[in-house]
């Protein structure tokens, strides 16, 4: 629209703003920041026209906040809507949203009121054709599948770029290392390849390197994970490599482990990867499974996210709109119950819900807060502990994908940066030391460069901290140093991830999750990887072929009967039952 960002155009994300108001006229912003909104203005009543787009994405946030404008709709009827998406049952979607049958009063309005039964819109994309291969048999790693592929492709196609769909950094960086490998081993005259690696915890300028055309004589290589699936589109890319995974997000209410697994796509995903070969000219999907996988095992949609999902932030957000019967909420995919129960338990747990389910005032107040619920009452409870400084740190810190760049080949160098900075007390402390020593170096890149930190993702954690903090002030709280007293920021973590306890077991080797008693194993990026503890507390949970716990903290069982009498019962030994 040539005017500049901020102006007639702007964008809200999680903890950034960038419009005017009064002249703003269009506002791009995730769904999620859409909903907290909400809190302030329940009817979005400064909007006339809200566009979802990707909603075949199926994530928490657009569900619910699907059924939220569903529900504005009866009381806003000239609110216009518009669902976008590439794949998802557009008549499921219109029937959802088809309140032409009930009767609703309109009062206030008075221009001419959109039809209340929707319509369905289908615009042909401008694709190129794409020609899908399969394998032949199933593969039995698609990793060296990925790379033997790629070789092929580069060997006998024409010139184009390839994109390669894994699930995670790990599969990223391995593809990538036998990749240039490889490529060391071309004859010296022959096309070399430029192979890049793409996942969200990437640095900005490592992220923009793919969206560059390679020198001439070469071929790019992108080696992702899903996130090229929709949120990007890579120019040049004539040839995908689909390896059939991704990492799902899957909650287990009846272990209480929220984890990322390993899990098949679904169809729907199939195609939209498919897809990625065929926006500049005809190209060609390599599905590393075999077609019968593809017609008579995928699922054909993803399961939608609401109904994998610990819900215990979305059951929160739902009280603090006012919405207190949520078992009647009007859901595009209803959750499970038992979910559902496991949320209102925890959240009750931390205080946040009293024994009517209503929102207590620490459940007003955590509300507030663009964070986890246990996140933002360590952050609350710090202010007991005078140590509220350190804890709007720590939260900001773990609000960020992660503060360490990708090892790509260079663990051993990595673990001796984080070992500069770690401690005793777990990976919280850790991080206090690496954001001081990020301040005392005045916010340096080449420091950052030299102990293989994140330079973005620490400029992200001072702009949280920023606005966590005035959060804070604005509930009154001022904030407090520890002046070094260790004790009591770990008693703060406690105090917020109580829930997330789990006691080593006699074998010395595993934890036992005093909730649900699921075996856990600390996570080697943790700087407590290499010791026992007794006790700890964690923030999240990661799946592969053990429950690792990740950012990891030191705890004590008097701190947890101290700051959850209610929850933990004492027993001999200073043991605590499940």
């Amino acid at each position: 629209m040539r005017v500049s960002l901020g102006a007639e155009v702007g964008y809200s994300i999680r903890f950034e703003e960038v419009t005017t108001p009064g002249v703003t006229k269009i506002k791009f912003l995730t769904d999620g920041v859409l909903i907290r909104e909400m809190m302030a203005d329940p009817l979005l009543s400064r909007y006339s026209v809200i566009m979802v787009d990707e909603a075949h994405e199926r994530s928490v946030t657009t569900d619910v906040l699907l059924g939220l404008l569903k529900k504005i709709q009866k009381r806003r009827p000239e609110l216009r809507v518009i669902i976008a998406s590439a794949t998802m049952d557009a008549a499921s979607v219109a029937t959802f949203f088809d309140t032409s049958a009930e009767r609703i009063k309109v009062s206030s309005v008075t221009e001419s009121l959109p039809d209340r039964k929707p319509a369905s819109i289908t615009v042909e994309g401008r694709s190129h054709s794409v020609r899908v291969h399969y394998s032949m048999d199933p593969v039995s790693s698609y990793v060296l599948a990925s790379v033997s592929t790629t070789l092929s492709i580069h060997k006998m196609e024409p010139a184009g770029d390839i994109l390669i769909f894994l699930t995670g950094q790990d599969d990223v960086d391995a593809v990538v290392n036998l990749l240039n490998t490889e490529a060391e081993n071309f004859p010296r005259n022959s096309p070399g390849l430029l192979v890049l690696p793409l996942f969200a915890g990437l640095s900005r300028a490592d992220q923009e390197l793919v969206f560059r055309p390679a020198a001439q004589g070469r071929r790019k290589v992108i080696v992702s994970t899903n996130i090229a699936e929709t949120s990007v589109t890579i120019p040049g890319i004539v040839y995908v490599i689909d390896s059939g995974f991704a990492k799902q997000r899957f909650y287990n209410p009846l272990t209480d482990v929220d984890a990322l697994v390993t899990a098949p796509i679904s169809r729907a995903s199939a195609e939209q990867r498919a897809g990625r070969a065929g926006r500049m000219r005809p190209g060609k999907c390599f599905r590393l499974y075999t077609e019968d996988t593809y017609c008579n095992d995928m699922k054909p949609e993803t399961v939608p996210e609401i109904q994998r999902s610990n819900l215990v932030s979305t059951v929160l957000q739902l009280k603090a709109l006012g919405i207190d019967n949520i078992m009647r909420f009007d859901w595009l995919a209803p959750p499970s119950s038992e979910a559902m129960i496991r949320a209102l338990e925890l959240l009750y747990a931390i205080g946040v819900l009293d024994t009517d389910a209503k929102l207590t005032t620490l459940g007003h107040q955590v509300a507030e807060f663009p964070l986890d619920p246990m996140m933002a009452k360590m952050v609350l409870s710090s202010s007991s502990n005078s140590c509220s400084s350190e804890a709007v740190t720590i939260a900001a810190m773990l609000s960020v994908q992660s503060i360490w760049v990708s090892s790509k080949g260079r663990q051993r160098e990595l673990d001796d940066a984080r070992d500069q900075f770690a401690v005793v007390e777990g990976d919280h402390v850790t991080y206090l030391n690496v954001y001081e020593s990020f301040l005392r170096a005045k916010q340096s890149p080449q420091w950052c460069h030299e102990n293989l930190i994140n330079y973005q993702a620490m400029k992200t954690v001072v702009d949280v901290r920023k606005q966590l903090s005035k959060l804070l002030q604005q509930l009154g709280i001022t904030l407090k140093s520890s002046d070094g007293d260790i004790k009591c920021i770990l008693k703060t973590v406690t105090a917020g991830f109580f829930a997330h306890a789990a006691e080593l077991e006699p074998s010395g080797d595993s934890y036992k999750l005093v909730r649900g008693g699921q075996q856990m194993y600390i996570h080697p990026s943790s700087v407590l990887f290499r010791t026992t503890p007794k006790w700890v507390v964690f923030h999240s949970v990661m799946v592969t072929e053990r429950f690792y716990m990740r950012d990891v903290a030191i705890s004590d069982p008097e701190w947890l009967t101290e700051v959850a009498p209610h929850y933990f019962e004492r027993r001999r030994r200073s043991q605590l039952p499940s």
